[in-house]
């Protein structure tokens, strides 16, 4: 098994940061507003940007992150999430594969896997992923690589058949982010749910509120 970090990861309530979402609002103020609201982990998601700009904005979010301690990840790009000091690397199944990942990567950089069934799950976790991103859980318009939705049955296998957290994404808001917890995963990550909102800041703490509930339950 591959060597893993030894810090905590709160995935609780997981904002995936992109542009094409944001409504034309610029990067950083969104990004304010998704602390403001409680989020506990920020993914950039950036598909449409130069590796170099792609390197400037990490680097502004890094820095926001660090000062408000809230984890930062970074989508596919393993070169920059190194390059900026980021907590951790997102990679999807066409990415650069997790256990190749995790040989080049620092130890205390966690790995976030993105899977859409119990096989990709296992593998995934073999390979060294310190946690997944299960989903598509419900329908959603933000990607339309996903297939048909795994719903809250398939997400509960996968969460039985792995020890590593699991984030279910896909289509999630604050009325049925409780559900996806009562399924068993560790938190629950968001895009347009939060980043579209007129009132960012709000509908995080709307999520936040319905995973915190689910939890006492």
């Amino acid at each position: 098994m591959p060597t893993m970090p030894t810090k905590e990861l709160d995935l609780s309530v997981y904002v995936v940061l992109d542009g094409r979402f944001t409504r034309g609002r610029e990067h950083l103020q969104v990004l304010m507003e998704i602390i403001r609201g409680g989020a506990t982990c920020i993914q950039l998601r950036e598909k449409e940007l130069s590796g170099r700009d792609f390197y400037t904005l990490a680097g502004q979010v890094r820095e926001q992150t660090e000062k408000h301690g809230v984890f930062f990840i970074v989508n596919d790009r393993l070169d920059i999430a190194m390059a900026v000091g980021a907590d951790g690397v997102h990679l999807g199944q066409y990415d650069l594969p997790a256990r190749a990942a995790r040989r080049i990567m620092p130890a205390e950089m966690f790995l976030g896997v993105t899977v859409r069934n119990e096989q990709q799950a296992v593998q995934a976790q073999d390979d060294g992923a310190s946690y997944l991103g299960a989903g598509s859980v419900y329908a959603t318009s933000t990607k339309t690589d996903t297939g048909r939705p795994m719903g809250l049955i398939n997400l509960s296998t996968i969460c039985r058949r792995i020890t590593v957290p699991v984030v279910g994404i896909g289509g999630i808001n604050a009325a049925n982010a409780g559900a996806v917890i009562g399924a068993g995963a560790t938190g629950v990550a968001v895009v347009s749910s939060v980043v579209s909102a007129v009132d960012i800041a709000g509908a995080a703490r709307e999520i936040v509120a319905s995973v915190q509930e689910a939890r006492q339950r």
